[in-house]
Parts: structure tokens; sequence; C-alpha cells
């Protein structure tokens, strides 16, 4: 199988950085270290780039959350007032995970694990991804499945147990602890009857309907699906509230919902016009000319 090429995607860097130092010394294996979504991007696009694409990511699933609050019980008690208060401007409230020191990253909104899997999934089919989670969470493992995960692993697992992962994921195995199996497939079968209900619902549609509920998933507001498909809004809003009433719900956004579980795609907007050659002068000149 050869050597084996891994990216640790966690933004606790001492962690990162163990775990990282842990498999760099196993004798078959190359690893790389991110400490965001972004860095684990731009990494792995990068080793694409120099021909040495990584084979496995292992992915903090609770990657990019921000803190919880301390509860204000816990807090000390505060001081008494001094006789000339000092104004200080309010501080805002932090949304996303600070870079360490010496690297500034951009401000861009919170990924989580699952979600970063599902990207890289998308973009590199070819990378096997494994989650790191501090607890066992049937939901959410079924969730980085449905993403394209390959398994989901504790943070406190042994190397040798994470080897065996890394090394299974390879050849296409999918891994879970034993204590997640039950929760996971009652998770992933209840899924899947939502999908079924879902497809019967969105097979009662005519195929106008269902091209209107194309442009709904795409986004599209009335005037714009009657661009889309040369009707006039009367007619599009007609066909919108038909497909609400078929679908038993009560709004776009719900009917989406349902489109989406039955893997309804959006609709693209058309192409270009293909040219058509001009006749010929044999073409034109018609039979017998000549």
């Amino acid at each position: 199988m050869g050597r084996t090429r891994v990216l640790v995607v966690d933004g606790h860097r001492i962690f990162a950085e163990a775990l990282a130092t842990a498999l760099a010394a196993e004798p078959d294996v190359d690893v790389g270290a991110a400490g965001s979504a972004v860095a684990a991007e731009r990494a792995l696009e990068r080793a694409v780039t120099e021909h040495r694409p990584y084979d496995v990511v292992l992915v903090d699933v609770d990657l990019g959350a921000v803190p919880p609050a301390r509860d204000p019980a816990a807090l000390p008690a505060p001081r008494p007032a001094s006789p000339v208060p000092q104004q200080r401007p309010a501080q805002p409230q932090l949304t996303m995970r600070q870079a360490p020191a010496g690297r500034a990253e951009e401000a861009r909104p919170l990924t989580d694990g699952i979600a970063l899997v599902a990207r890289i999934r998308r973009a590199h089919p070819q990378v096997r991804a494994v989650l790191l989670a501090a607890a066992d969470d049937p939901q959410r493992a079924a969730r980085a499945l449905q993403a394209g995960a390959h398994g989901w692993v504790a943070r406190e697992s042994s190397l040798s147990a994470l080897m065996t992962v890394v090394r299974g994921v390879r050849r296409d195995e999918t891994h879970l602890p034993p204590a997640l199996l039950t929760g996971v497939i009652r998770e992933l079968t209840s899924a899947r009857r939502d999908r079924s209900e879902s497809e019967r619902l969105v097979a009662a549609l005519t195929p106008r309907e269902e091209e209107v509920l194309r442009c709904m998933v795409a986004g599209l507001g009335r005037q714009a699906v009657a661009e889309r498909l040369f009707l006039s809004p009367h007619t599009v809003r007609t066909h919108m509230q038909n497909v609400l009433g078929k679908l038993g719900v009560h709004s776009t956004l719900a009917a989406v919902a349902v489109a989406r579980r039955a893997g309804i795609a959006p609709s693209e907007p058309p192409g270009p016009p293909v040219p058509v050659p001009p006749p010929t002068v044999a073409s034109a000149a018609g039979p017998g000319a000549g």
C-alpha cells in the first residue's frame, strides 16, 4: 500500500502537535497539521499541486466551536465600585475561534468538522476522512457518515487503535466504536425512511411542478422562476401552491427541505444558445441545383 500521508486538522494546537508527532514516528506515515478549516483546505490543495496528495484526514468534529460561556453564578463576586468608576468600552462578543499568535486568519464563518469533511469529500473524493470526537454521539456520527466520513474515533484512543483505523479506511473500510453501532444504524434507518417518504411525495408532482420545485431549491423567487421557465408569475404562483399542497407543507422553506431529502437537485440556469451554422451554398440552392 506504500506510505500513508495523513493531515491532522484540530484547533487545539497542543493536541494537534502531539498527535502529529506520534503519527510521524510510524515508519510508513507522513504527517501534516492544520489548525482550521481554511488551513486544511489550503494544505490539501497545495499537496495536490505538489503531486503529494493526502490519503487520510483526521478532523476534530468540534472544529471551530466557540467555547461555552462561563456560568455567571460561578464567577467571583464583583468588587465594590470605586468612587470614580472608569468607563471601559464594551468588548464585542467573540463569534469565532481566535487564530494562534503569529498566524493572522481572516474572519470567516465557523465550520464544524462534519461540514469540513463534506467539503473535502466533494473537492478530493480520493481522501478518506476520520472524525476525532470527545464523546460518542450516534446522531452526529450518522451525519458524519452521510457527509462522506469513513470513521469516528474517540480522541483518547491509543495510537495503535488510531493507526488501525487509518490503515483500515485506506482500504475503504468504515470504522465505528462498537458502542455506537446500534445508535448509528437507527439514525441511518430513520433518515432513509424520511428520504423514502420525501421521494413518494415528490413523485406525485407533475413534470412542470417538479421543475418549479427545482427552481425553489435553487433559491429563486416567483419572478425569477417565471423568467427561468418562460411562464407568467400568476402561473408560477399556482404551481407553487400546488407543490406545497402535494408535499403537505406550508412554506417554501419546508418544501425545499422535502426536496433535499428526496435528492432533488437545484435548477441550473440555461446555457448559452448553441450557434447554428449557416447553410452551405449547395444546401441553400436546393436539390437539383447546378
